[in-house]
């Protein structure tokens, strides 16, 4: 990862980023810890004190997502990834990131499996690690600036896959 990919994705120059962070890895340490509040954290938070296990679904599927192509968060963790095959230290940030995300995905669908609302077609592990896999590769097509994926586009598709491995109709307001 170069100094002026990052500059230009914060729509910063070089120098500005560098005043506030001198050390280019304090900058993508402090970018998986703001990746982890949202993706991970905040998802939790916004989960915790729902009672039926689709509806929690959908609110991490939804939540999951870029907000559109300009999305700084998901601009920088993108960054993140690129450097992550050169970088030790990036590859295990994005590896507790993902594998965070997993655990909240299968404990949602193990929950809904437990309570009878999710018929499970296979491994909860499976199935989780393919949604955030989805998350993953949609989120890329909305900052690639897709031409019909979107943030609303790809919600919906992901969702089609859970409504085909819990068996559940997955109802959105939408």
């Amino acid at each position: 990862m170069h100094l002026n990919h990052v500059a230009e994705e914060a729509g910063l120059t070089s120098g500005a980023v560098l005043y506030h962070y001198p050390n280019l890895s304090e900058l993508l340490v402090d970018a998986h810890h703001a990746g982890m509040e949202r993706f991970y954290e905040q998802r939790l938070k916004r989960i915790s004190g729902m009672r039926d296990p689709a509806d929690k679904l959908i609110v991490v599927v939804r939540s999951g997502l870029p907000h559109g192509p300009d999305d700084p968060d998901v601009r920088l963790l993108n960054e993140l990834g690129g450097a992550a095959a050169r970088n030790r230290m990036y590859a295990l940030l994005l590896t507790t990131l993902y594998d965070r995300q997993v655990s909240m995905y299968q404990s949602v669908l193990e929950t809904g499996a437990a309570l009878g609302t999710f018929t499970l077609s296979g491994d909860s592990l499976v199935i989780a690690r393919n949604l955030v896999a989805l998350e993953d590769a949609y989120g890329y097509r909305i900052t690639a600036r897709h031409p019909v994926i979107g943030p609303q586009e790809a919600a919906e598709l992901i969702l089609s896959y859970a409504r085909t491995v819990t068996n559940n109709p997955l109802k959105t307001s939408h």
